[in-house]
């Protein structure tokens, strides 16, 4: 390779060092070659001339270079001015270079570092610089070596004063074709001042109030427009020297306005004093304003302003770490900084308000900050106001929908003699919704006494429930949800619109309102839910449902993506008006649970005949779409579920009209004659036959022959779905014609009369889950009334039945066919 030489002047007081990378590794690719001789370092001292090559083609790889001048003020004047390379970088070999310039002054004397345009930027532990170059500054407390920090270029740091000496070190990779330092030291006074406040050249210092001790340092940054500066302490991410104290200087156009946040602090173990941070703000009547760092910081400053961090005596046993990195952002008044909001929380006892961002992508380099201020100073990106106060707040934001409002207020019960059967409103307060930012959630957390009072929920408007086939698509909604510790229960999302008219639930539970849309605010009238405490009850939740007659009604289990909890039940109590069908519908064939220990029940019940249909989720298949005339009760319980097959069912409710048709009513009714004739000629000719052993013909229940009656498509469906009312004759061979004999042997007339509805009051409680050894879909019916002889109709339908009037008929023998079940009856409370 190509000779190198380096010489340097006498008294010059610049070293200069060639070293390999990491001198721990083995040497095998390169050397320096100095009077044929192979070496691995080089170090030329003034006055000397080195001349070497190098035996590899990259030496970059393997050594770096480091120029170092030392510059005593102490025993003679320092050389102030702009500081130049020497040697240039082209004397030098390409090499990655270090210039350290290594000042030492008397603690009377302040050195400044003047850097010119472009300026610095600091940066922290691990990061780097773009194109490579870099700054390390230190100083010195005597002895000790402080770090001031390192830095890139382009950014707002323009000098930086320190006393008693400095220390710079300015890196340069080898590729980069630089010949100057890019800065100039000045003498300037020292920063040991005995008054609060001084001017050093035209801008204000401000140290520790009513101290003199000595200040570190002091680092000045300009803005000239909008922009952001993130600055630390001394020796961070380390711990900032013990009872000393770091100035920031900030110089910010008149125009624009500056907000604090710090980002990451950590505070020591003191002995005496305490730390702080202390500002000082030109205009302020409170200057200094002295602030703990886990205090919100100022914001919405405008001019020029200064921020020191203030150390203490720290305990020589345990001193801890303090630290600091903060940042401070320039941007330009909105249109919302003149203007202040009131949020009166002084009447509420259990609520606070959060203030926070939300998280929005920015296409710009520069993201103005979003701030809230309190009182117009105290400024930070999220603040939580608490119940007791009344605040006065202001934002500092060029977006406002960048930020949002998040609120909770909890309404407990501790007398549940006094509580039960008392209501009160869930509506957002009006000094929420007049702030400019949006709504997000607003949370209601209910308690109560456990075991003694339920909740139950009327909204304002009826209520959907938010399901895949349906969702909501309005500007809010309800999120209702148990808070009982170790019971992860979602009722689900409901928002207005529906048909659900009231939501009951057995514990503690909690309701957020919560936004989708800006239009909430033109919408927020809709909003309002009722609640009261009523007496206890075991389910977990009721819900009330009127369907749309125009809309299907889509409902679903609770905690729907994780199952329905182990051995609770739900149900859903379902309103038929009076001139509609509802027909109920499930979305899966099978539930699909598998229980580890109990048993999974759905049980329909029919509110005005108490019927209860009862099917195991475990077993069988969900029922077909079945219709009901009249209101009816759906209740599911869990067991106690395997992990992976938990409970959790999708149905719908959909109403079509009840139409009346005359001339089908009439063909009904003569077909009813026509079968009755039939029914008595048949038994007149069985008579005259006086066959023996034979009993008669008698007309029974037959729930497996179809017999529609023409033009019956104008009925909706409902008994000719399971040809309840259809009766056919059986030969008089059969086993049951004995029982229309009389002890003589001649023949019973059969009684007729008229099937009239049930017309008492409505079952206003949900049906009660059946033993766990039931197994079988069962009809259930109460103990004080008789076992319907079919499904109810209305009054517009008269059937007629035939039936003994005499003889020991047994109640299984009668019952069984009648209600066409496929086993025997259950019948239970």
């Amino acid at each position: 390779m190509e000779a190198l030489e380096i010489a340097l002047p006498q008294g010059s007081g610049i070293t200069v060092h060639i070293k390999l990378v990491n001198p721990a590794l083995p040497v095998k690719a390169c050397y320096m070659v100095v009077s044929r001789q192979y070496v691995t370092e080089l170090l030329v001292k003034p006055g000397d001339k080195k001349s070497f090559t190098f035996s590899c083609n990259n030496p970059e790889k393997h050594f770096i270079l480091e120029v170092k001048k030392s510059i005593d003020c102490m025993s003679g004047p320092c050389p102030f001015g702009e500081v130049r390379l020497q040697p240039s970088t082209s004397e030098l070999p390409a090499l990655n270079r270090t210039f350290i310039w290594d000042v030492r002054a008397h603690k009377s004397i302040g050195l400044e570092l003047q850097f010119s345009a472009p300026r610095l930027r600091q940066i922290g532990p691990g990061e780097s610089c773009a194109d490579g170059v870099t700054h390390s500054i230190s100083g010195r407390i005597d002895t000790t070596e402080v770090r001031i920090g390192t830095f890139c270029s382009n950014g707002t740091v323009s000098r930086i004063k320190m006393q008693e000496g400095v220390k710079m070190a300015l890196h340069l990779p080898w590729n980069i074709p630089r010949n100057i330092s890019g800065f100039s030291i000045a003498n300037r006074s020292s920063i040991k001042l005995p008054l609060p406040l001084a001017m050093v050249d035209k801008y204000i210092v401000s140290f520790c109030f009513g101290s003199a001790s000595t200040g570190l340092c002091i680092i000045e940054s300009v803005f000239e427009g909008e922009g952001s500066a993130t600055l630390m302490s001394a020796n961070y991410p380390g711990g900032f020297p013990e009872d000393e104290l770091m100035t920031w200087q900030f110089v910010v156009p008149a125009h624009l306005r500056a907000s604090v946040s710090f980002l990451n602090f950590n505070v020591s173990n003191c002995e005496r004093k305490e730390e702080r941070v202390e500002y000082y703000i030109p205009g302020s009547t409170t200057n200094p304003e002295v602030f703990r760092l886990e205090d919100k910081q100022p914001g919405n400053m405008a001019g020029n302003f200064n921020l020191s961090l203030q150390g203490c005596d720290q305990d020589a046993q345990s001193p801890g770490i303090l630290r600091l990195q903060f940042q401070v952002l320039v941007q330009r008044p909105q249109n919302e900084s003149n203007k202040t909001y009131v949020v009166d929380l002084s009447q509420e006892r259990t609520m606070s308000l959060t203030i926070e961002p939300r998280q929005v992508k920015h296409g710009r380099r520069f993201v103005p900050g979003c701030f809230v201020c309190l009182e117009s100073r105290t400024c930070s990106n999220n603040i939580t106001l608490t119940a007791g106060s009344k605040y006065k707040i202001s934002f500092l934001c060029d977006d406002l929908t960048r930020l949002w409002v998040n609120a909770e207020k909890t309404l407990s019960c501790l007398d549940h003699h006094y509580c039960s059967g008392k209501s009160f409103p869930l509506q957002v307060p009006r000094d929420v919704l007049q702030l400019p930012v949006r709504l997000h959630d607003f949370s209601w957390k209910l308690l109560m006494p456990k075991g003694k009072l339920s909740l139950m929920m009327v909204p304002s408007q009826k209520l959907q429930q938010n399901t895949h086939e349906r969702p909501c698509n309005t500007s809010f909604g309800y999120l209702v949800a148990s808070t009982t510790p170790g019971q992860d229960l979602y009722f689900g999302s409901f928002c207005p619109g529906g048909s659900i008219e009231k939501i009951q639930v057995k514990q503690n539970s909690s309701v957020t309102l919560r936004t989708y849309a800006p239009s909430f605010q033109q919408e927020v009238s809709r909003q309002g839910l009722t609640v009261s405490f009523i007496p206890y009850f075991k389910e977990e939740g009721i819900f009330t449902v009127t369907p749309d007659p125009k809309n299907k009604v889509y409902l679903r289990t609770p905690n729907w993506d994780r199952g329905l909890p182990a051995l609770s039940s739900v149900s859903w109590n379902i309103s038929v008006p009076s001139n509609q069908v509802a027909c109920l519908t499930f979305f899966k064939e099978r539930s699909g649970v598998v229980c580890q220990s109990g048993r999974a029940y759905m049980i329909i019940q029919e509110q005005q005949t108490r019927a209860e249909e009862i099917f195991s989720l475990e077993e069988e298949v969900l029922p077909k779409p079945s219709f009901h005339r009249h209101s009816f009760w759906v209740n599911i319980s869990n067991c106690s579920p395997m992990n992976g097959k938990q409970l959790d069912l999708l149905f719908w409710v959909t109403l079509t009209p009840r139409t009346v048709d005359l001339a089908a009513i009439i063909g009904a009714v003569g077909g009813g004659a026509l079968l009755l004739f039939a029914l008595g000629l048949i038994i007149c000719c069985v008579k005259k036959k006086k066959k023996v052993n034979k009993g008669p013909a008698v007309g029974i229940y037959n729930g497996n022959v179809n017999t529609q009656v023409p033009q019956a498509q104008k009925f909706p469906k409902r008994r000719k779905d399971n040809d309840s009312h259809v009766y056919a004759v059986i030969d008089d061979t059969m086993v049951y014609g004995h029982l229309l004999q009389d002890s003589g042997g001649s023949f019973i007339q059969p009684e007729v009369d008229t099937y009239r509805p049930f017309q008492g009051p409505m079952g206003d409680c949900p049906p009660s889950p059946p033993p766990v050894f039931s197994r079988t879909p069962t009809a259930k019916f109460t103990a004080d009334e008789p076992a319907p002889s079919g499904p109810p109709e209305s009054e517009s339908e008269p059937y007629t039945f035939s039936h003994p009037s005499k003889g020991e008929v047994g109640v299984r023998e009668t019952d069984i066919p009648l209600l066409n079940t496929q086993g025997p009856a259950e019948t239970e409370e």
